[in-house]
């Protein structure tokens, strides 16, 4: 992979240049909704679940059908946008997820209804996120579309913040916070994600210039070792953050650390991921993309190794730091890496499979990772996460640099 690529666009030439304005600024926009929305949906189903005194049976299927069951469309899905249908993608997504608030502030009483709107949820989730990463592509030209790439992950990281802050804001103190209300806001939030989702427009195609289906099979898609080596790249570096949030305030538990000292870490991490995005772009030029990658993981990793020994909470801030500088870049890396290598005509399909790894690997890795822990306990768990990622950013470079 060259580190200076040029990528075809699949739509007329952005306006205004190199970037297409009124694309991209929809996009912003309508991620940082639909991500609001999800993580506060999401939380809230938790404590609901809480309220109804459901058992861990029924809390772990719940969040699974979030996460998993949607998974199996991912594929077709990728298909059918790699025919140019990102927006449409968008539109029902954004109607999926409305249909689901609204489930859940009606039927606010029952499991059921929980793991049914929670799969709906789940679906049209996918569905967005699906959407919105064609239209980062073809939201603008060469020079622009890296640090497009980058404010599109600054919009999700915004979104997934703010939901929680929502949560926060009127829960209070309270060890339950009031779910009817908060069910509300995610309806009136999802309500707004539909009226938003319109002002993504579809490419404006004549039909002589209409993209033929992709013809490549998975099979062939995977048989590209770049394009492995980015996926599974992604895979631990999302699962890797995904652990981060579970297992640290255990690890404070078992350090006898404040709540407020935990929720502080979480938040320095976000922050020093969301700044390191900013700057993506031109650390791509500075450093080049293989190279960048590399040292993004290596940093993550060193940070889950120095967390995870036995070290004093300044130290504790220190490594939050460094792995939210390295994997804040990685995370951006193994998106744009994905739209890079894979052939135009299969980069949503491409895309998908990576959205697909994702999701299996937050469900089946804490599940693994939990089994460990009994063994090593969570310092030795964050340790491990460290090895995994100092080898994924190994073996990702080797790989990338040979194609």
């Amino acid at each position: 992979m060259s580190e200076n690529p040029s990528l075809e666009t699949t739509t007329a030439s952005p306006v205004k240049g190199d970037l297409n304005y009124p694309l991209f600024i929809a996009l912003m926009a309508n991620t940082v909704i639909v991500n609001l929305v999800v993580s506060l949906a999401r939380v809230t189903t938790s404590y609901r679940a809480i309220e109804l005194d459901l058992s861990v049976f029924w809390i772990s299927l719940i969040a699974a059908g979030f996460s998993l069951v949607p998974v199996f469309a991912a594929v077709p899905l990728g298909r059918y946008i790699d025919r140019g249908h990102d927006a449409a993608s968008a539109w029902l997504g954004a109607f999926l997820m409305l249909l689901a608030c609204a489930g859940f502030w009606w039927r606010p009483a029952s499991d059921f209804y929980l793991l049914v709107f929670s799969i709906v949820l789940g679906f049209g989730h996918m569905f967005c996120m699906a959407g919105h990463q064609m239209m980062s592509v073809r939201s603008a030209g060469p020079i622009s579309r890296e640090s497009v790439f980058g404010y599109h992950m600054i919009a999700i990281a915004t979104g997934q913040g703010l939901g929680p802050a929502i949560l926060g804001w009127f829960g209070g103190d309270a060890h339950i916070p009031p779910t009817g209300t908060l069910f509300a806001i995610a309806l009136g939030g999802a309500a707004v994600s539909q009226i938003a989702a319109f002002a993504l427009r579809p490419a404006v195609r004549e039909p002589a210039h209409e993209r033929p289906a992709s013809r490549l099979t998975i099979r062939e898609l995977l048989g590209n070792r770049a394009l492995t080596a980015i996926l599974s790249a992604s895979i631990v570096t999302v699962v890797a953050f995904e652990l981060l949030v579970v297992y640290l305030p255990l690890l404070g538990t078992e350090r006898h650390i404040d709540t407020r000292d935990i929720g502080i870490l979480l938040a320095t991490r976000t922050a020093v991921s969301i700044g390191a995005r900013f700057f993506y772009a031109r650390l791509i030029n500075r450093f080049g993309r293989t190279r960048l990658i590399l040292v993004g993981m290596l940093m993550g990793a060193a940070g889950f190794t120095l967390i995870g020994l036995p070290v004093s909470l300044p130290f504790m801030y220190l490594a939050v730091v460094i792995m939210g500088l390295g994997l804040g870049v990685s995370t951006v890396l193994t998106f744009s890496g994905v739209v890079l290598i894979a052939p135009p005509e299969a980069r949503a399909t491409a895309l998908s499979l990576r959205l697909t790894g994702n999701r299996i690997g937050q469900m089946v890795v804490p599940v693994l990772a939990g089994l460990t822990a009994e063994a090593t306990g969570i310092g030795g768990v964050l340790v491990i996460i460290a090895g995994f990622l100092a080898a994924s950013g190994i073996f990702t470079h080797a790989v990338v640099e040979r194609s």
